[in-house]
Parts: C-alpha cells; sequence; structure tokens
C-alpha cells in the first residue's frame, strides 16, 4: 500500500465531512482559528509555579516582562518616612513669663530685705506669705541674709540657667529630663545646700512644654520624603529567584506582581485576544474573497495556507527561547510566495508578525525585523529563476537582519563597550544571521514535501524539469531529434504568448517540452523523426494510422505520470490536442473508401477539450509550429496567414470552448506566433556560387601559405 496516495486522499477529504464546499471552508477556518489562539493562549498566558513563603524555590524564575518592585518601593518609603523628624511649633511667651517670674522673685526678695524697722522673723514670714510658694526656713534666711551683689548673681545664674535650658526647646514628653538638666545644673552653683534646694523648688515650676507637636506638617514632611524615593524596576528578564532559595515575602510579591504565581487567568485579556484574532482572519478572509477567488473556494489550498501559518508559529515559539530575533517569518515569505504568490505572502507576513508579536511582548525591535525580514524574502523569490535562488533569499534576510539590528541598537541605546552590551548585541546579531539561513534551510527542505502532499506545482519544479539533463528530455533527443526539436520550437512560441495574455510563461514553456513525449514509443511513425524518406504509414490504412497518431497522447499521459511529472503538465499533454481532427489521414479515409461513411469519430482526438489558458497556448503553439514548418516558402506574409488560418479554424472547430481566452487574448497569441516565426524562418540572402568558390579557394591558400 502506497503511503503518499493515502496522504493526499486524507489530506483533500479530512475536511469534506459534509460533502460541501462552505462547510468545508467554514470547518478548516474555525478549526486553524481555535488551533492559533490555543497556541497563543498558552504562549502568552504566564506559566504559574507553586511555591510557599520560607520554602526553596522549585525552579530558577526570570522576569518575563518590566514591572515595579512595589515591595521593595514601599520599604525604602516607610524608611524614609521614618527619618523624617518630627515638627513641632513654638509656644510663644513661656520664656518670657519664666524670667518674669524669676525677676519678680528677686525684686520681692530685695523690697522684704529692705524694711529696716523689721526683725528677721517677721521679713521671712512676710516673704514666705508673698512668695505664695511652701520654701523651707534655710532657704528664706539664706535669702535674706545675703547682700545685693550676691543676689543680682544668683538672679542672673538662675535667668541664664533656665533660658539655656528652654531654648533647647521643651516637648510634652520631654518635661522631666529638663528639669533633671536643671536639678543637675543648680547642683553646680557654688551656693550652699538651702539656695540651691530652694533654686529647684523655684525653677521646676516654671519648666513648661514650649514645643507642641504639629501632625500634619510632620506628615507632609513624610510624604514629601517618601515621593523623593524612586520606584524599583524589575527589567524584563531579570533573575527574581534561584532555584533552591528560600521563598520570602519580597519573592511572593514581585510573583504575584508578574502573573507567575500558581495558575491565574486574566479573562479580559484572552477576551481581548479572541476578538483581535476574530479580526484578522475576518480580515484575511475577504482579501481572498476579493482577490484571491482560487485560493477563497479550495479547502485544499487553504488548508496549506493554515498549515504554513502553523509551522511558522511553531518554530517561532521554540526559537523565542533563543532570541526574538530567530523567529522564521521569513519562511512563511518564501514558501507562500512559491506556492501562491508574492501579494499573499506580503499579507501574511504582515499577519504572522503581529501573531508572532503578541508572543514577544509587542517588542519593537523584533517586530521591525521580522517584518523587515519577511518582506525581504518575498522580494528575494518573487522572480524565482532556479532552486539556488532560496538559498540566496536565506543570505539576503540574514544580511538584511544584521544591519537592520545594529541599526536599531544604534537607534535606542548607542553603541557600547561594556560586557553586558556587547553579549546581547552578540546574541542579537548571530539570532538575526541565524533567521535567515534557517528560513531557507526550511523552506527548501519542507517545499518538496508540500508540493508533493497537496498536489502544487511550483516554479521551483517546473525549473527543474526544463533542465535537458532530465531522463525523458534526454531520452526524446537521443530517440526522437525531430520531436525534441518540435518542442522546443513549441515552448519558444507558448512562453512568449503566454506573456502577451498573462499566463504561466514557465508552466508552458516546460509543458511544451514534454507534451509530445508519447511519441518515444512509436517515433517513426511521427514526420518529423522520418529522416531516411520512408514512411511507415504507406503501408497501413488511415484508420491504424490514425490510432497510431491518436495514441501518443495517452502514451505520454502514462510516460509522464510514471515519470511523476507534475499534475498540470500531465493535463496539457492530456490536453494538447483538444479533440482536433487528424485531418490528413481522415482525407485518406474518404479517398480511400468514397461510397462508405467515414465516421470522424474514429478520426479525432480523445481529448478533453484545453481547460486552462496554457493547455489552449500549447495547442495552438504545436498546430501553428507544425503548419508553418511545412510551408514551401515560409514568407513573413504566408506565415501570418497561416498563423491567422490555425487560430480561426480552432476556434471555429469548437477546441477553445473551454479554455480562458478572449477574442482579444487570440489576437495576441497570433502577433505573438507571427513576430517569433517571422524571425525563426526569416528569408536568408542566397550565396552567389561564384563567390562562393572564390572565397573558398582564398581560404586554402591561406592555410596553405602559413604551412610552409
Amino acid at each position: 500500500m502506497k503511503i503518499k496516495p493515502l496522504f493526499k486522499k486524507y489530506v483533500i477529504n479530512s475536511f469534506s465531512l459534509t460533502g460541501k464546499r462552505k462547510s468545508r471552508r467554514l470547518l478548516l477556518a474555525i478549526s486553524l482559528f481555535l488551533i492559533i489562539y490555543a497556541i497563543l493562549f498558552f504562549s502568552i498566558r504566564p506559566i504559574g509555579v507553586s511555591v510557599e513563603l520560607g520554602m526553596p524555590s522549585p525552579q530558577r524564575i526570570t522576569a518575563n516582562r518590566e514591572i515595579v518592585d512595589y515591595y521593595t518601593t514601599n520599604i525604602l518609603r516607610e524608611e524614609a518616612a521614618a527619618a523624617v523628624s518630627q515638627v513641632y511649633d513654638q509656644v510663644p511667651g513661656v520664656l518670657e513669663n519664666g524670667r518674669s517670674t524669676i525677676a519678680d522673685f528677686m525684686t520681692e526678695i530685695r523690697r522684704i530685705k529692705g524694711l529696716e524697722e523689721t526683725e528677721e522673723g517677721e521679713k521671712a514670714a512676710l516673704l514666705r506669705e508673698t512668695l505664695g510658694i511652701q520654701f523651707p526656713n534655710e532657704f528664706i534666711y539664706a535669702l535674706l541674709e545675703m547682700n545685693g551683689y550676691s543676689l543680682d548673681d544668683l538672679q542672673r545664674r538662675l535667668e541664664t540657667l533656665y533660658e539655656e535650658i528652654m531654648s533647647q526647646g521643651v516637648k510634652e514628653e520631654g518635661i522631666q529630663s529638663a528639669r533633671k538638666q536643671v536639678s543637675q545644673e543648680i547642683n553646680m552653683l557654688p551656693y550652699g545646700l538651702e539656695i540651691r534646694q530652694g533654686a529647684e523648688m523655684l525653677l521646676f515650676p516654671l519648666i513648661q512644654p514650649n514645643m507642641i507637636f504639629n501632625a500634619e506638617a510632620t506628615q507632609s514632611k513624610k510624604e514629601a520624603a517618601m515621593a523623593e524615593v524612586e520606584q524599583v524596576i524589575i527589567p524584563k528578564k531579570s533573575l527574581i529567584v534561584q532555584e533552591g532559595e528560600k521563598i520570602t515575602e519580597r519573592h511572593i510579591a514581585l510573583l504575584e506582581a508578574l502573573g507567575l504565581l500558581g495558575p491565574r487567568i486574566h479573562l479580559g485579556g484572552y477576551f481581548g485576544l479572541f476578538f483581535i484574532l476574530l479580526i484578522i482572519f475576518t480580515l484575511v478572509a475577504v482579501y481572498l474573497y476579493l482577490f484571491h477567488k482560487d485560493i477563497y473556494e479550495n479547502a485544499t489550498y487553504l488548508l496549506l495556507l493554515g498549515l504554513i501559518l502553523l509551522l511558522t508559529l511553531v518554530f517561532g515559539l521554540a526559537a523565542r527561547f533563543f532570541s526574538g530575533y530567530l523567529m522564521p517569518v521569513a519562511m512563511s515569505g518564501i514558501l507562500i510566495t512559491v506556492l501562491f504568490e508574492p501579494r499573499l505572502a506580503m499579507l501574511m507576513n504582515i499577519i504572522l508578525t503581529l501573531l508572532l508579536g503578541f508572543v514577544i511582548g509587542g517588542e519593537f525591535n523584533y517586530v521591525i525585523v521580522l517584518l523587515v525580514g519577511g518582506l525581504v524574502a518575498i522580494y528575494s523569490v518573487a522572480n524565482l529563476q532556479r532552486r539556488s535562488d532560496l538559498s540566496k533569499a536565506g543570505i539576503f534576510v540574514a544580511l538584511v537582519n544584521v544591519v537592520s539590528i545594529v541599526a536599531l541598537y544604534i537607534l535606542s541605546s548607542g553603541f557600547q563597550l561594556d560586557y553586558a552590551f556587547l553579549r546581547e548585541f552578540s546574541i542579537a546579531v548571530l539570532a538575526g544571521l541565524g533567521n535567515g539561513l534557517f528560513s531557507a534551510v526550511m523552506a527548501i527542505g519542507l517545499l518538496p514535501y508540500l508540493e508533493s502532499a497537496f498536489g502544487l506545482t511550483t516554479a521551483v519544479t517546473l525549473l527543474e524539469l526544463s533542465d535537458p539533463g532530465r531522463p525523458l528530455l534526454r531520452k526524446m533527443l537521443m530517440e526522437t531529434p525531430g520531436t525534441y526539436h518540435h518542442s522546443v520550437l513549441v515552448g519558444n512560441l507558448a512562453e512568449a504568448a503566454a506573456e502577451s495574455v498573462g499566463a504561466d510563461p514557465l508552466l508552458c514553456r516546460v509543458a511544451a517540452f514534454y507534451h509530445d513525449i508519447g511519441k518515444i514509443k512509436r517515433p517513426y511513425f511521427f514526420s518529423e523523426n522520418q529522416f531516411a524518406g520512408d514512411n511507415p504509414h504507406n503501408k497501413i490504412s488511415p484508420n491504424l494510422s490514425a490510432l497510431i497518431i491518436r495514441s501518443h497522447v495517452k502514451d505520454g499521459v502514462e510516460l509522464a505520470r510514471e515519470a511523476r511529472l507534475p499534475l498540470p503538465v500531465i493535463d496539457i499533454i492530456k490536453q494538447h490536442h483538444g479533440m482536433s481532427m487528424i485531418s490528413f489521414f481522415y482525407q485518406q479515409a474518404l479517398e480511400r473508401d468514397k461510397e462508405i461513411n467515414v465516421p470522424e469519430e474514429e478520426f479525432r482526438y480523445e481529448g478533453p477539450l484545453p481547460q486552462s489558458k496554457e493547455a489552449a497556448i500549447i495547442l495552438l503553439s504545436d498546430s501553428v509550429e507544425a503548419a508553418v514548418r511545412s510551408l514551401s516558402r515560409p514568407v513573413a506574409g504566408r506565415i501570418e496567414g497561416m498563423v491567422r488560418r490555425i487560430i480561426k479554424e480552432k476556434l471555429n472547430d469548437g477546441q477553445l470552448d473551454e479554455a480562458p481566452l478572449t477574442l482579444r487574448d487570440l489576437d495576441k497569441i497570433g502577433d505573438t506566433f507571427v513576430h517569433i516565426l517571422s524571425g525563426i524562418f526569416h528569408h536568408r540572402i542566397e550565396y552567389p556560387e561564384r563567390e562562393l568558390r572564390a572565397d573558398l579557394e582564398r581560404g586554402k591558400n591561406k592555410y596553405a601559405g602559413a604551412g610552409k
């Protein structure tokens, strides 16, 4: 059992569940949408990790995007706020009131001390009554015994001490500390114990808070200090926690901010992704419907397009773990250009860049390089001439990627000589080079399998088939040289005609090379191979001759299938005569059997009629080349008349009824045939015999003289 035919059958029929084209197309679109959505869903969604506070981390975790480390930022701000000193407002009048009290006290001492007619006991009693404070008697008598100079000195010392204490600022909670300091200072005064004890009793009540806490101003100052602390930024790809490292509260806060703590699903984001993808699919569907209806209505082509899309996404997801510059969007550009056409490849290049942009977090540099590289790949293979052009496309993509990466680095950060920058820059350049080479290698490797599986024929395959060294062409050259020469001329005519009407020139040229390969089986039954002048048709009936001539189409199809030629070429071999009449042998049959009704069906090719522009062009090219070659004097006028007559006969005979050619196309084809055939069969000047002999004699004498 052959695997390839079964695979083709499965690929083509896997979406034929309903038997209706629209249903198959809808089912394919839904399936592709869900697969791509699932790929993006699990690629964009952060993979959750399970960690516990105080336990070792099960894996090494890095930041998948840039975030703010609020945990560390808040700690730093709290420390800044704690370092701010409290704000107190000065209470006016406390110091002045205390100084006034001390001065009044000393003034009263002097007044009572100056009463001359009063005894000491009475003075003491009067002073005790006047002061209102229960000072010890020893203190009062000591004051009364002091002279005026000593009282002045005591007053000055007490006022100075009081001012020093109060000028430092006394807070509510600092009263006891201030009084303790007063006591220490008083004990150092040069007075007796009774004076020092009395001074403490005098000053202690005067130590009152002169600094009141301002809560509002303090809070404002703390907020200003916190605002000055900049946010701690965790750059993308920074190490969050090492494998085996003990998990702290900071680690948990960072993992939660990154969305990596456990299986988190952000429903809003994924609904947004769903609708973005839906819009993209809708735009692609509308584009295909308007500009590529052949692809839009063909489930096999849509499946191939979706498969290329999925392969590129999968390779891109794998490449992102090394570098976003390695994502092979250029591979899809090459494949779609070769398998379909460049305009569709440009659209899909933009679509794939957008989809992979989601995966890499919309990194601007990556997106630019992927987009530019894909466009370069498309331009490089838009006019593919040989398989080596695919390799050249990879080199072009690699070089443009490197130039783009260097330009973006210079634009964003300038060139630096530190190790971290050089390492990152080197990885980016290597990834850009690898992108182009990898894309070309994968495109070259996948192309034959995609062609075979989906029954497509690319320019690469056709170019390979046009090589004269191919077995069939070489066999034709050796065994049927006349047919080979005829096929080459038909190929030239068909290629030029195809270019004039917008058909596929390469397919026409290659199909023309192979259209008569069936003549290999019986070469001498065809006039272009009868070099000895012996015509085997003279020995058989016209009916048998027509059968042999007609069978070269069937034989050609069999040889083409054995050689695994592409289906479009086989179709053209099958259709290149349509249902044309084999006129020569039909006329022979009519002349031989005049009384018998000769059926035309026995002298017509079995068809089918040409179904494409290319098949119709081959039919006309084949007929015109053979007819013009039969002219005895192929001058320009006779060539044009023959070309126009052949085209008109084929049209009137209905051989072009199913081919998508207009009358204007036929006119262009005719003009092309006339131009080329006139060049091939141009009039040659007859060389006079007398002059020819003279030239030969001169040449003979020349060489004879050189040999002496």
